[in-house]
């Protein structure tokens, strides 16, 4: 192998990246850089190294490093990914595992994210939100429960033209897939509060404006940030105890499915896993029609009030 620099062609990837439009992920790429050339610099004096030298000691260093930070070990688990993914898209194989066996790469479980079905409850027939932010982050934290536990990303991203016949189809922009959903009472209520804020736009809700993908991508983070914040303070109104953020949609309807005794094949499927094995088999068996009758069974006490 010729010597080849392997955070200047990380940074290649990161600008290949963001020529395709794939923002967040060039940005995950930079904040990995960013911290592997500091512990470079710190502890080698060189702020690049020959992707040749890179092996398992220096990321396992580089791991000691990041614990004596405070870095958690999902966080430091996150850039050795990256570093993996780099490693194997410069190399042009994937051989990235026989170097980073000595380092965490899995997913360690964190605090409990779902929260009861009676909260989501709580969340939906709050009336006093104490401004018009807050009031769109309970209505979208409401609609992503109804639509399965749909991202943030997906919800902010989605076009008029993706529904159709009383349903909901868009690509999961983490994963690429299509998934197809019955717009429920409560979902199509929220969606029609929020038509005469978009009537010029072609997104559902008032979070994107521009047709630049760039801006549009800015001004995703920063709803993101405001949803969160919003999110926090949602939380404080009901008094609810558990942390609530863009992750607790999704994890409650998977916790209230499971709760109603929804296959785990049928509970996968619903939320468009593709990771394991066992779910991309089951995928195509599954018929939409039972994935529907498991969403409208969890959402029964949320369409009661409109049915």
């Amino acid at each position: 192998m010729r010597n080849i620099k392997f955070l200047n062609s990380t940074e290649l990837i990161a600008n290949q990246l963001e020529n395709e439009s794939r923002y967040a992920t060039a940005r995950n790429y930079r904040s990995t850089i960013r911290s592997f050339r500091k512990f470079l610099t710190q502890s080698t004096g060189k702020s690049d190294i020959d992707t040749k030298r890179l092996n398992h000691k220096i990321l396992y260093d580089y791991q000691q490093w990041l614990h004596r930070r405070g870095v958690k070990a999902n966080s430091s688990s996150f850039y050795m990914r990256i570093l993996r993914a780099a490693y194997n898209k410069i190399i042009g194989r994937n051989v990235g595992n026989q170097i980073f066996q000595s380092v965490y790469t899995g997913i360690a479980k964190t605090r409990k994210r779902a929260i009861e079905e009676n909260t989501i409850l709580k969340i939906n027939n709050l009336e006093h939100t104490k401004s018009q932010q807050t009031e769109l982050a309970r209505d979208i934290f409401v609609f992503s429960y109804a639509m399965r536990g749909m991202a943030f990303v997906d919800i902010a991203f989605l076009r008029k033209s993706d529904i159709s016949a009383g349903r909901i189809s868009y690509i999961r922009r983490k994963t690429g897939q299509l998934l197809t959903i019955k717009i429920e009472p409560i979902a199509q209520r929220i969606i029609k509060k929020y038509a005469a804020l978009t009537v010029d736009s072609q997104f559902v809700f008032p979070i994107i404006k521009t047709d630049d993908a760039r801006e549009a991508h800015n001004q995703y983070r920063k709803a993101l940030n405001q949803y969160n914040r919003n999110l926090l303070i949602l939380s404080k109104l009901i008094d609810c105890e558990t942390h609530i953020s863009s992750y607790t949609a999704r994890h409650s309807w998977a916790t209230a499915a499971r709760r109603h005794n929804i296959p785990l094949s049928v509970i996968s499927a619903g939320m468009g896993h593709t990771s394991e094995r066992t779910t991309l088999i089951y995928l195509d068996s599954i018929e939409t029609t039972e994935i529907d009758k498991a969403n409208k069974e969890i959402l029964a006490p949320l369409n009661k009030k409109f049915s």
